[in-house]
């Protein structure tokens, strides 16, 4: 419990102690009164200067003039106990919500650890200490056992478990060793790591999931906006309509004192307050973001979670999202020419591809290519590549690409089928395969039984190779051979359809980010993912585990029922409880429980948006 909890808690223990001492004493006259005018200023002295501050910045109508009102015309009626009373519940009620904001402030902020304080690099064969942001790209950090990793990189020297619960959700340690990639947030645990940075401070993983976090609650949702737009109007009416029940009745009835009216519109003002929807709204949502957060989803705003509960239709990008996106050459068919030969032809024309079938068959190569030989670079979009190499072209493509070429080709059925040309000459092809993630088919009936109600494969990969994916997996429907563009063409065709929920795409590419942009909810797998997919997405789930889509969904889903639930509860004890006051059946002390009880409530519900049940069913 922080200070201020503390000091609160102080408060309402010691003016609940003074309200004992008058029991006690029997004494209506000017020490019970005394002891309840100290008692009123040690509880609600922050209301009543709120509210004062308030005069003078045009935030009048809010409930600490509400309270500060309704309990200072209790004051001047004599009713002494029940304005104190009013009072302290009021602040009970605000310390449950002071405690229950920090409850999922702590859950996200627990996020915020994960950024290494310092670096580590070697000088004359000692450590040295220095800030993370003076290391550069290229630059060599040590890691000990039990520190962060304060920057992404690669392992160079070393071996070691990794704990990457705080980025992923996971609690099971993963093994890295030379060569392998390391992020930054996750904690080395047992052997020395010697890594070269590959992002600065403020590029890497750890800095970049701090930055979403922060900003998560930035964006509103449509509920959120609602809430927020029908409070500004709410209070002047109903301070007005209390002022029209303290003067009209007693005109009207004469049987009617206009003290007893104007403990009617003081009671009706406490009844008022709008506290269970102010808080518990915004504290609901803030609640789902921490829930995902903690099982390494991040979500860069609270209106994403109002949008995936409307999912209906997902659609899917196939390499590194549905498949692992780790080709290997699997085979290699010659044309009068030695193996050898093919090899070092491919991958002297995708010599500066980073993609990942280009880089599978430089590892199959695996022998050193001289760069200032390959010249005259030419890439086709979605084809293929053209490069000249001493004076020889070479082309490497699909088989569009040597159709294109007038090139006559055997039409390969396997895999990804990468076709060499030098010059005029046919070598051969390549097949390249990738593998379908291990709780791919597990994951997408999962979304299934959620009612998703149509699942959608887009590839660049030809007919044959998406057909047998689709087959192993309950996917709807797929489109291949795909440019990039052409998965925008799909998504907005998709997007004009007449649906009932919204779409998401799911992608981890370069070119995902146009499609990540334009779905009415992009979700990014930020482990193999890029930062063009991470940065254009709205959802981003760290360790690539295509689970935690459905997982996500069912967060929000939950998240939704909860703020329903808070607010159909909360407007309609409100207007039971304000029509009991209208004509005189509540009192202020019932009137306490129909504002700061229901406000009690509703947080205690919001505070179930925390609990995260990753099992196939969520606790409603």
């Amino acid at each position: 419990m922080n200070q201020k909890l503390k000091i609160n808690l102080c408060r309402i223990i010691f003016s609940l102690f003074l309200l004992i001492i008058v029991l006690f004493i029997h004494n209506d006259g000017f020490l019970s009164t005394y002891i309840y005018l100290i008692a009123y200023t040690i509880v609600g002295y922050d209301v009543l200067y709120k509210a004062i501050k308030h005069l003078f910045t045009g935030q009048l109508f809010d409930e600490n003039f509400l309270m500060s009102l309704a309990t200072i015309g209790a004051l001047f009626l004599g009713e002494y106990l029940e304005s104190v009373m009013v009072m302290l519940l009021y602040q009970i009620g605000e310390l449950f919500q002071s405690y229950a904001v920090g409850k999922s402030r702590t859950s996200i902020s627990s996020l915020m650890d994960i950024r290494g304080d310092y670096a580590n690099i070697e000088k004359d064969g000692k450590l040295e200490k220095v800030d993370p942001n003076d290391i550069q790209v290229g630059d060599m950090i040590v890691v000990r056992p039990g520190e962060k990793i304060p920057l992404d990189g690669i392992v160079q020297e070393g071996d070691s478990y990794l704990d990457t619960s705080r980025l992923t959700g996971e609690s099971v340690p993963y093994h890295v060793t030379v060569k392998d990639t390391v992020l930054s947030g996750s904690v080395n645990q047992k052997g020395l790591l010697k890594i070269e940075v590959t992002k600065e401070f403020e590029e890497s993983t750890a800095s970049k999931i701090l930055d979403l976090v922060e900003n998560a609650s930035s964006s509103k949702t449509k509920t959120e906006n609602f809430i927020t737009k029908f409070s500004r109007y709410y209070t002047p009416i109903v301070v007005i309509s209390a002022l029209l029940l303290a003067t009209i009745p007693p005109l009207l009835f004469p049987g009617l004192t206009f003290q007893a009216c104007l403990s009617r519109a003081f009671t009706f003002l406490v009844i008022s307050c709008p506290c269970a929807l102010v808080i518990s709204v915004p504290l609901g949502f803030f609640g789902g973001i921490g829930g995902a957060s903690r099982r390494g989803i991040l979500l860069k705003g609270s209106n994403y979670l109002e949008v995936l509960s409307r999912v209906k239709t997902i659609v899917f990008d196939k390499t590194g999202t549905l498949t692992k996106g780790t080709f290997q050459v699997t085979k290699v068919v010659t044309n009068h020419v030695l193996e050898n030969e093919l090899l070092k032809r491919a991958a002297e024309a995708e010599l500066y591809s980073n993609h990942p079938i280009a880089i599978s068959i430089k590892e199959k190569y695996a022998h050193t290519i001289d760069q200032n030989n390959v010249q005259q670079i030419e890439e086709v979009s979605g084809k293929g590549v053209h490069v000249r190499v001493l004076n020889e072209d070479i082309y490497a493509g699909n088989y569009q690409y040597m159709q294109d070429l007038n090139m006559h080709v055997p039409e390969v059925f396997e895999g990804t089928v990468v076709y060499v040309v030098k010059g005029k000459v046919y070598l051969g092809y390549v097949v390249i395969s990738d593998e379908i993630k291990e709780n791919a088919k597990e994951a997408l009936d999962d979304l299934k039984n959620q009612q998703i109600h149509q699942m959608v494969m887009l590839t660049g990969d030809s007919e044959t190779v998406a057909k047998k994916v689709a087959e192993k997996l309950p996917i709807d429907c797929y489109y291949a051979s795909l440019l990039p563009q052409d998965k925008l063409v799909h998504i907005e065709s998709m997007m004009k359809d007449d649906r009932t929920g919204a779409l998401a795409f799911v992608g981890d590419g370069m070119n995902d980010a146009p499609v990540l942009v334009r779905a009415d909810v992009g979700i990014a797998m930020g482990g193999l993912g890029s930062d063009a997919a991470i940065e254009a997405a709205d959802v981003v789930i760290m360790d690539d585990d295509l689970s935690k889509i459905g997982e996500v969904i069912r967060i929000s889903k939950k998240t939704l029922r909860i703020v329903k639930q808070n607010i159909i509860f909360a407007i309609a004890i409100k207007i039971f409880f304000l029509l009991l006051g209208t004509f005189g059946f509540a009192n202020m002390l019932e009137a306490v429980f129909a504002d700061v009880g229901v406000s009690v409530l509703a947080i205690l519900n919001s505070m179930r948006t925390l609990k995260v049940n990753h099992k196939k069913k969520m606790d409603i």
